[in-house]
């Protein structure tokens, strides 16, 4: 499969998986603010971990279909947005310890993800 084939199949894999997770999340918070807590409003509120696990799956297979040089580099990336993100959530925790608001788990994908796209782009930059 050609890269620009693969990266349009990563594409709308990666799209139609994002839209059902938007969804399913709008849709189970509408429907579980009425209920009262138990299992089934925990349940329903775990719902949209299902199609954000059919996008790990499609980043996976994105992933299989790369050739070795793009993985290297993409993994190199992962790799550096991990430490990063993995250092300010240890600082973070410190900083909690004195008295800062303690933040959601919500924030770690969001750093994460922020740090592996600036780090892909700044290499695109300065590597011309």
């Amino acid at each position: 499969m050609k890269e620009r084939e693969a990266n349009q199949k990563y594409r709308q894999e990666l799209f139609w998986t994002m839209l059902a997770y938007g969804v399913v999340l709008v849709g189970s918070i509408m429907l579980a603010k009425p209920m009262e807590p138990g299992m089934a409003r925990t349940l329903l509120l775990i719902s949209p971990a299902i199609p954000m696990m059919l996008a790990v799956w499609a980043i996976a297979r994105h992933f299989k279909r790369m050739d070795e040089f793009v993985r290297l580099r993409s993994l190199e990336s992962l790799a550096v947005a991990a430490a990063v993100t993995a250092g300010l959530g240890i600082t973070y925790g410190f900083l909690e310890s004195a008295g800062f608001p303690k933040l959601s788990m919500f924030w770690v994908w969001g750093v994460m993800g922020l740090v592996w796209g600036a780090h892909s782009c700044l290499r695109c930059v300065f590597s011309r």
